[in-house]
């Protein structure tokens, strides 16, 4: 789970984003982006995670530097050093993120 994994897709738009930074102390960051007619919308989630057998829980402290505590739930389909599929127990959304570079950045929006 340690690394920087990247996702495209969330439950209410096929055109958004995300990057999992996923720290061996425990920490996590979420870095989100919702593209809209070649315009951004960005969004920072940070707290800590982990996981309990197949179950990733992440603990959200702050969105956006505000404190907005919540718990949210990942029921792990699959995990490999460089892939991982899991749904949102939430939403029942999955997400299939692949793992990238510490140092990888958000791509811009595509311009249509």
């Amino acid at each position: 789970m340690v690394g920087t994994w990247f996702g495209q897709g969330q439950p209410n738009s096929k055109e958004s984003m995300y990057i999992d930074r996923m720290r061996a102390d425990g920490k996590w960051r979420g870095e989100y982006r919702t593209c809209s007619r070649g315009k951004l919308s960005d969004q920072v989630q940070e707290g800590s995670w982990v996981l309990k057998g197949d179950t990733l829980i992440l603990k959200v402290e702050l969105v956006d530097g505000r404190r907005e505590p919540r718990t949210d739930n990942y029921q792990m389909l699959a995990h490999t050093a460089t892939t991982q599929k899991y749904i949102s127990m939430g939403f029942n959304f999955p997400y299939t993120p692949k793992k990238v570079a510490d140092d990888f950045q958000m791509p811009s929006c595509p311009m249509s």
